[in-house]
């Protein structure tokens, strides 16, 4: 490989604007060569903004992976093209890091992880929330075992009123979902990441469509159509995994409440326990008293970033991905994982539409 490596990227809208091209251009050694979207005028845009001098455009993504110098692709297309865009790419010898969620469901997903194993190239999802400060700090404790079995936790994404009226997040065909699968899926990634605990065995999900006519919305980012919100506006579900342990995953983008907090965390061991209420709190028993730790991430050094100072966590996501393909090494989100996460949001919809429990079957 090349000492640049080159990147191609597959839909350049809000995700690849906001998250994935800035953080990219970042990155030493790291070049954006080509860009492809359905609507030629934004990739353009952002080849002009991001790429390289000379750098394509394409708006057949079939054609930028006929590019023998591209190493890697980022796939930032709605959900339901995620896996056969993901699968062709990895076919065509590139690397591939692909948004949230893996797929629309786990044999949309499975595709994914097969034709990584078949074609030896390396498949990462992009959970960014694990690189935060904060998420970080609570991995490293919670791999030492400081809070000891851990038996209780809820994965949180709520929002009281902020439902995203642009591109096609409130297509159910397109996305395959809701709030569950928009940031739910990071609250749940987060929780499973962090108790290291990749084995469910049954789910309870209940899925509501109780605010998508409201005419009265107050939305944070303006009124949504009604006729077009399809989608559900809150999920939750009840999640029991093999070794007896019980998760609680909420999900809303709009909800009369005002606990509003995503892409958090809490959980309860017998040695301890964490949330993240009012920054991370760790709670436990020493010498026979009760204590609660709040660690400072305002100052100091950094838990993660390699000694990056003031690297936010996108700019650590793409920054590590690319070291890992240069190095030869695991990314940090495994696909094995992110199939997991899959695999559990389709069950939440799937006891959602039946009203009866999901249990998962042995792979």
């Amino acid at each position: 490989m090349s000492k640049v490596i080159k990147v191609g990227i597959i839909g350049c809208g809000g995700i690849a604007n906001c998250k994935h091209m800035p953080s990219l251009k970042k990155v030493k050694d790291c070049e954006m060569v080509a860009f492809c979207d359905i609507v030629e005028s934004k990739a353009v845009a952002a080849a002009e903004k991001f790429g390289v001098e000379g750098a394509k455009v394409f708006t057949d993504y079939k054609e930028l992976l006929k590019l023998t110098d591209i190493d890697v692709v980022h796939v930032c297309t709605p959900n339901r093209s995620h896996s056969f865009i993901t699968v062709d790419a990895l076919e065509a010898g590139k690397h591939v890091l692909c948004e949230k969620p893996m797929a629309i469901n786990s044999a949309e997903a499975k595709k994914m992880l097969d034709a990584a194993k078949r074609t030896g190239k390396k498949l990462s999802i992009g959970y960014q929330n694990r690189f935060r400060r904060d998420v970080q700090f609570l991995k490293k404790e919670a791999d030492t075992g400081r809070f000891g079995d851990i038996y209780y936790a809820k994965a949180t994404a709520l929002r009281r009123r902020a439902v995203p009226t642009w591109g096609v997040f409130l297509n159910e065909y397109e996305q395959g979902g809701g709030p569950l699968i928009d940031i739910g899926t990071h609250a749940l990634d987060l929780t499973l990441w962090t108790l290291n605990n990749y084995k469910p065995k049954y789910c309870v999900g209940t899925t509501y469509h109780k605010l998508n006519s409201m005419k009265q919305q107050a939305n944070a980012w303006g009124d949504w159509d009604p006729e077009k919100f399809t989608v559900e506006d809150s999920a939750f579900g009840f999640i029991v995994m093999e070794n007896g342990a019980t998760i609680v995953l909420e999900s809303s983008w709009a909800l009369n409440s005002l606990d509003t907090r995503e892409a958090v965390t809490s959980f309860c061991g017998t040695l301890g326990g964490a949330d993240m209420i009012d920054g991370l709190r760790i709670n436990g028993v020493k010498h026979n008293t009760q204590y609660v730790e709040k660690p400072d991430f305002s100052v100091g050094g950094v838990a993660f970033n390699d000694g990056v100072a003031g690297e936010s966590d996108a700019d650590a996501e793409e920054r590590l991905w690319i070291e890992a393909i240069r190095n030869d090494t695991d990314p940090v989100t495994l696909p094995e994982q992110a199939y997991v996460v899959t695999r559990i949001l389709e069950g939440i919809y799937e006891s959602a539409k039946t009203g009866d429990i999901y249990r998962f079957t042995e792979e």
